[in-house]
C-alpha cells in the first residue's frame, strides 16, 4: 500500500537527520574501518621490524623526502601565474600536483573565486577550461570536451551521488575551492566522468585562527550575510591532543531577475578537526543547505517558426510564465566522518564514513511556446514533484611509499561502498491541459487550481543503487624525470528500480553492472620548467540518464553501461623568469555502446550508438609587471555522434545539442596603486544547437565583466562587481520552442572584514 504525503511547507517534512539507515550497514562500515585501522597498525608494526633490513637493501628508500610546500602572499593576483605546483585530490588520490599529473588539471581555489566575483558554483564552473554551465532547478547542463548529463561526474569532496539535480548551483562561499580533470575519470569516482569529472571541496577546519565576515548588496534588492570562524578548542598548538573547530555560514536573498521570481537561500557549514596523537587525527563535519525560490523562472519562448537561427521578442526578456505560485524547495544535509592515521613515514590510512539526505520539492509549469503567429503563448508540463534522495557510505584509502629495484614508487589503494536510494512523487495535471496567454499581459493561476491536480505527494518510483568498488594507484619513478602513473578501478553495481503507482502495475527491474577502468600515463620532466605528457584512460557510464533517476524502459534498455576511451597529450610550462605559466592538451574521446532507437522501430532502443570528440584545452598566465596580470583559457572540441538513431533518423555527423564548439574565457587585472585594482573579464561561448539534428540553434556571445577592489586596511576590503556590462541579451541552453536566458547586467559591492 503506498503512502501518501500532505503537500507541506517543508517545515511539515519529514526530518530526521539521517532517517532509515539500516542498522546492519552502519555497523558492516563501522566495523570495516575499525578492521582496515587494526590491519594497518599491524602492517605499520611489521614494517618498523623490517626498516633496517629494508633501508640497506634498498638505498633508495633511506632518503628522506620532505613533504612539497607552496607559500605565496595571499594577496597575490589570481589573475596572475597558473599555480601548478600546488597538491590537488581530484586528479590523483597520490597527493600530486598539477604539474605532476598526466591529465589536464584546474584549480579555482577560494581566493581566486572572491577575486573574480564568482557568487555560485555555476559562476566558478564558467571559469573552468571548456566548461559551459547552465541550470534551471528541473535541469543542470554542464557540459566539457563535447559530453554533457551523466558524462560529466559532479562530486562533492571526492563523494558522486550519481544524480545530476543534486549538483544544483548553490553559493559558492562554502566552498574552498572547486577541482576539474578533463577526460575520462571513472577509475577514480565511478560509472560516469568520459567528459569530466568535477569536485566541490567544502571548507573545513585549519590548524590556525580565521575571522571573517562579508557583507554584500546589489541590483534587484540582493543581500548577502556571511561570516567564518575557526578556533583552537583545545590543546597548545602543537599538533597532539589539539582540537579546532570551524563554522561557516551564509544567508542571501533577492537578485532573481525574472517577473515576480524572489527567493532566499542559506548554508551552514561546521566541523570539528581533533590531533588525537599517534598520528592519528578525525575530522567530523556536518553541512546544511536550504532554498526556497517562489515562481522560479524555467526560460523564455523563442519567436517562430523556430528554425535556424533563435531569437526571442526583447519585450518578453523577463517575462515570467510560471503558476502564480510555482515553487522550488531543497533542503540538503551532509555528515562525514574523517579519520586519518599516519601509521610510518611510508604508510597512511583514511577513512571516510558519509551520509547524505536531500528532499527537493516542485510545483510548476515548465514549458512555454509561441503560436505560430507569435501573439500567444501556449503553456503545458505541469508538475508537482518531490526527490527524496539519501546517500551513505563508507570509502577506505592507504597511501604506501615505497620502492622497486631502487625507484621510488608511491601506491595508493582502498575499497568504496555505497548505498543510494531515491523515491519520486511525480503527479502531473490532466493529460489535455494546456493554458494559452498573452504575452505580454496575462494573469497565471495558482497551481492547485490546474485541472486534476491534488496537493498530496504519492510515492511513485524508487530506485536503490549499490556500489562496491576496489581501487588502485601507482606512480613508479622509471627514472629521475621519467614516471609512469597508473590506476585500476573495479565495481560492483547493482541497481534496482520498484514502480509504487497505486493506478499503475506493478512493475520491478533490475540490473548489475561491473565496469573495470584505468589509467596508464607516462610524464617527462623535460627540464624543471617544462614537463610533457601522455596518457590513455577509459571510462564506463550509463547508456541514458543517471543511475539513481532511471525510468523502467530505460533500464530495460541499459542491460550494460557504455564504454569511453581518451588518448590526451599536453605539457605545462613555466617561462618568462617564472612570470609566465602555460598547459596545452590534445585528446581523442569514444563514447560507445549509447542508447539508440533502432531505424525501423522507434520503439526499440540497441546499445549499439557512438559519439566521438577530438578537441583541445590551453591554459596560460602572465604577469606582465608587477602591477598588470592577465589570466586565459579555451577549450575548443569537435564533437558529433558517429552512429545514433533518434525517431527514425541517423544523427551521424551531428553536433549534440548544447554543447559549444569553443569556450573562450579571459581576466585582467591592473592596481592603479597598492590599495586599488581594477579589473576585467570576458566570456565568448559559440552557437548552441537546441535540437539533435542542428537545424536551430541560439548564435555566438560574448559577454563582458568588470569590477574593482579597495583595501582600507590589511583586514578590511571593499570590491565591487558588473556582471554582463553591456546587458547582452544571450541565452545559456537552447530548447527547441524556448530558452533559458542568461543573467542581465547586474551588479553588487561587498564589504569583508577579517579580524
Amino acid at each position: 500500500m503506498s503512502t501518501i504525503y500532505p503537500v507541506p511547507d517543508f517545515s511539515g517534512a519529514r526530518r530526521h537527520v539521517f532517517p532509515s539507515v539500516p542498522s546492519h550497514r552502519l555497523l558492516a562500515g563501522l566495523s570495516c574501518s575499525l578492521g582496515v585501522l587494526m590491519a594497518s597498525q599491524a602492517l605499520a608494526q611489521t614494517a618498523d621490524m623490517s626498516g633496517a633490513s629494508r633501508q640497506s637493501a634498498s638505498p633508495a628508500t633511506t632518503r628522506q623526502t620532505l613533504p612539497t610546500i607552496s607559500v605565496h602572499d595571499r594577496r597575490q593576483d589570481p589573475n596572475g601565474l597558473l599555480r601548478m605546483d600546488t597538491a590537488n585530490s581530484t586528479g590523483s588520490r597520490l597527493g600530486l600536483t598539477e604539474r605532476e599529473t598526466p591529465a589536464s588539471v584546474t584549480v579555482i581555489d577560494r581566493e581566486t573565486i572572491e577575486a573574480r566575483g564568482a557568487r555560485t558554483t555555476h559562476d566558478v564552473l564558467n571559469e573552468l577550461p571548456g566548461v559551459h554551465a547552465s541550470a534551471t532547478h528541473g535541469d543542470v547542463n554542464v557540459t566539457q570536451r563535447g559530453f554533457r548529463g551523466a558524462s560529466i561526474n559532479q562530486v562533492y569532496n571526492g563523494i558522486n551521488l550519481q544524480y545530476s539535480i543534486a549538483t544544483q548551483p548553490v553559493d559558492a562561499w562554502i566552498y574552498e575551492r572547486v577541482e576539474d580533470i578533463g577526460g575520462p575519470s571513472s577509475f577514480l569516482y565511478g560509472a560516469g566522468g568520459v567528459g569530466a569529472t568535477i569536485n566541490y571541496i567544502t571548507k573545513t577546519a585549519q590548524r590556525h585562527d580565521i575571522s571573517e565576515v562579508q557583507l554584500g548588496a546589489g541590483t534587484r534588492r540582493y543581500r548577502q550575510a556571511a561570516f567564518g570562524l575557526n578556533r583552537r578548542l583545545a590543546g597548545d598548538g602543537s599538533g597532539q591532543k589539539d582540537h579546532y573547530v570551524r563554522i561557516d555560514a551564509n544567508h542571501e536573498r533577492g537578485g532573481q531577475w525574472a517577473d515576480d521570481n524572489r527567493g532566499h537561500s542559506s548554508q551552514i557549514v561546521t566541523s570539528l578537526l581533533s590531533d588525537l596523537g599517534g598520528g592519528f587525527t578525525h575530522t567530523l563535519a556536518y553541512e546544511y543547505q536550504h532554498e526556497r525560490d517562489y515562481r522560479p523562472y524555467w526560460g523564455t519562448p523563442v519567436i517562430q517558426p523556430a528554425e535556424g537561427r533563435q531569437s526571442v521578442l526583447e519585450r518578453l526578456r523577463y517575462k515570467n510564465y510560471n503558476s502564480a505560485d510555482g515553487l522550488y524547495m531543497q533542503r540538503v544535509q551532509w555528515l562525514r566522518s574523517m579519520a586519518d592515521w599516519k601509521l610510518s613515514d611510508a604508510l597512511s590510512v583514511k577513512n571516510t564514513f558519509y551520509g547524505y539526505d536531500a528532499v527537493r520539492d516542485y510545483r510548476n509549469v515548465e514549458e512555454y511556446a509561441l503560436d505560430s503567429t507569435n501573439t500567444q503563448v501556449n503553456r503545458t508540463s505541469a508538475l508537482l514533484q518531490r526527490h527524496d534522495h539519501r546517500v551513505f557510505g563508507d570509502r577506505i584509502d592507504a597511501t604506501l611509499r615505497s620502492a622497486i629495484a631502487g625507484h621510488r614508487s608511491d601506491w595508493s589503494f582502498g575499497v568504496d561502498v555505497s548505498f543510494n536510494r531515491q523515491t519520486t512523487y511525480p503527479a502531473y495535471a490532466s493529460d489535455d491541459w494546456e493554458s494559452a496567454v498573452d504575452p505580454d499581459h496575462f494573469v497565471t493561476e495558482y497551481f492547485y487550481d490546474l485541472p486534476g491536480m491534488v496537493s498530496t505527494y504519492v510515492p511513485k518510483n524508487r530506485h536503490r543503487v549499490d556500489n562496491l568498488a576496489f581501487y588502485l594507484e601507482n606512480r613508479t619513478d622509471l627514472t629521475p624525470t621519467l614516471k609512469l602513473l597508473t590506476g585500476l578501478r573495479h565495481e560492483r553495481i547493482k541497481l534496482h528500480f520498484s514502480s509504487l503507482d497505486p493506478e499503475e502495475v506493478k512493475r520491478d527491474g533490475k540490473r548489475s553492472y561491473h565496469p573495470t577502468t584505468g589509467r596508464i600515463g607516462l610524464t617527462w620532466d623535460i627540464s624543471p620548467q617544462t614537463m610533457v605528457y601522455a596518457q590513455y584512460a577509459t571510462a564506463a557510464d550509463p547508456a541514458a540518464g543517471n543511475l539513481a533517476s532511471t525510468y523502467y524502459s530505460q533500464i530495460l534498455a541499459n542491460d550494460r553501461l557504455t564504454t569511453g576511451r581518451m588518448l590526451e597529450l599536453g605539457t605545462k610550462i613555466s617561462f618568462w623568469g617564472n612570470r609566465g605559466s602555460a598547459t596545452l592538451s590534445v585528446y581523442d574521446i569514444s563514447r560507445r555502446n549509447i542508447a539508440t532507437n533502432d531505424p525501423r522501430d522507434r520503439r526499440v532502443t540497441y546499445l549499439i550508438g557512438r559519439q566521438d570528440a577530438r578537441g583541445v584545452e590551453a591554459k596560460l598566465g602572465l604577469q606582465l609587471t608587477p602591477a598588470w596580470s592577465m589570466q586565459a583559457n579555451v577549450g575548443y572540441v569537435d564533437a558529433e555522434y558517429k552512429q545514433f538513431y533518434r525517431r527514425g533518423e541517423s544523427l551521424a555527423g551531428k553536433t549534440p545539442s548544447n554543447v559549444p564548439r569553443t569556450v573562450t574565457n579571459l581576466w585582467t587585472s591592473y592596481a592603479l596603486t597598492p590599495e586599488l585594482k581594477l579589473q576585467a573579464g570576458a566570456r565568448h561561448v559559440t552557437r548552441l544547437y537546441g535540437n539533435e539534428n542542428d537545424t536551430i540553434w541560439w548564435p555566438s556571445y560574448t559577454v563582458a565583466d568588470v569590477g574593482f577592489e579597495y583595501r582600507f586596511s590589511p583586514t578590511v576590503t571593499l570590491s565591487g562587481f558588473v556582471n554582463n556590462v553591456t546587458d547582452r541579451l544571450y541565452a545559456t541552453e537552447s530548447q527547441p520552442d524556448m530558452v533559458v536566458l542568461g543573467d542581465p547586467r547586474s551588479a553588487w559591492l561587498t564589504v569583508k572584514v577579517a579580524f
